[in-house]
């Protein structure tokens, strides 16, 4: 059984030597799903009896490992030196340095890097990180899957 939990957050980017737009200072509201793959619970008495995982327990570990560090802050490729500079220049401004350029596609392996171990098999139940797709916006998404 397959279960998805999607999470929305806002942050700017840039890609440095891309060729139009997204070269320039931005951002978006970006949607985060997480799609878990395992058996249902089957443990009679616990609040999980009948699912994979809580959703809300989904939420609270993608927001602790990878949304809310990633909200409302700019995320900058460690390369991207002026744009470093000019951010850390800004006394108390929340920056995510990366160690790859921040498209969809990386942000999306970053995110299941980050998320891989977050999710635990506490049932018994083969609980597994299968899938991370991010969209960066409504119609432009990647995926990055086990």
């Amino acid at each position: 059984m397959q279960i998805t939990r999607r999470l929305e957050f806002d942050a700017g980017h840039r890609i440095p030597n891309h060729n139009s737009q997204c070269k320039h200072l931005h951002g978006h509201r970006y949607t985060i799903e997480i799609t878990l793959s395992g058996d249902v619970i089957t443990t009679e008495g616990v609040s999980e009896q009948g699912m994979v995982m809580d959703f809300s327990d989904v939420k609270h570990i993608a927001k602790e490992h990878v949304v809310d560090a990633w909200d409302h802050a700019f995320l900058v490729y460690r390369g991207d030196k002026a744009v470093l500079d000019f951010l850390n220049s800004l006394p108390g401004h929340k920056t995510v340095v990366l160690e790859v350029i921040p498209t969809a596609e990386n942000l999306a392996r970053v995110a299941f890097d980050l998320l891989r171990d977050a999710y635990h098999d506490t049932y018994g139940n083969h609980l597994r990180l299968e899938r991370v797709r991010l969209y960066e916006t409504p119609n432009n998404w990647a995926d990055h899957s086990r």
